[in-house]
């Protein structure tokens, strides 16, 4: 009985430290599917998707608390914009992949306003598979961000869109493989947020858009299309 008491937590720490220095830096290999469409930036499952006009909010996060572009992108946009927010749980692929092939324009990183929250209410609800998945998450609108910009070809127009890779509470960094001037075919590797995080996907919306997915679906980074 002895053995087993001392035993239990051994496998318990050599479990979270497979899981933290092994197994949480996966990188399987995916196949971007073909065709004129938009791949998932990140694992996880969808929290939102929205069609929003400049000013308007993309969610409601409680009373008196909305995040509108402005407050994801750091940056006031124009025109009519798709917004969808993925949930990356600590279990899911961390590597984050291109949307859409095109040119790195810019590469911004910005500081959490005060400080960066935990995604402790997102996490729980998307387990629990509880909708409104964003209800009381402000890490939404406070938390550090990585926003990159790329420039692409979609249905033969030229587009601007935006990739934001929202850090955690306990995220130990984001990082960038790309720089300014790169380019990028869909699905490549452009970087990785450690630990639980937030990815959104900011585009610009015309009327030949298809969104293929709603809240609550489980995607894959360079796989999952989620315009078409």
């Amino acid at each position: 009985m002895t053995w087993v008491l001392l035993a239990a937590p051994l496998v318990l720490v050599g479990g979270y430290l497979y899981w933290r220095y092994l197994w949480f830096f996966r990188n399987p290999p995916r196949v971007p599917p073909p065709g004129d469409n938009v791949v998932s930036p990140a694992d996880g499952t969808v929290v939102y998707v929205s069609l929003v006009k400049p000013h308007q909010e993309v969610v409601t996060i409680k009373q008196g608390v909305k995040a509108g572009l402005k407050d994801i992108v750091k940056e006031d946009l124009i025109y009519p914009k798709i917004s969808i927010g993925i949930f990356m749980s600590p279990f899911n692929v961390h590597y984050n992949r291109v949307p859409l092939a095109g040119r790195v324009v810019s590469v911004r990183h910005h500081p959490p306003t005060p400080a960066n929250l935990p995604m402790t209410a997102m996490h729980w609800r998307t387990m629990l598979r509880r909708p409104p998945f964003y209800r009381d998450s402000r890490h939404i609108v406070q938390n550090e961000r990585l926003v990159t910009r790329l420039e692409g070809i979609f249905k033969g127009e030229q587009i601007s869109y935006y990739v934001v890779q929202i850090a955690g509470w306990s995220v130990a960094g984001i990082d960038s493989y790309v720089n300014v001037g790169d380019q990028v075919g869909k699905g490549k590797i452009f970087g990785m947020i450690r630990i639980g995080s937030q990815v959104d996907l900011v585009m610009p919306y015309t009327p030949e858009m298809e969104l293929m997915v709603k809240p609550g679906d489980r995607v894959k980074a360079g796989e999952t299309i989620l315009i078409s």
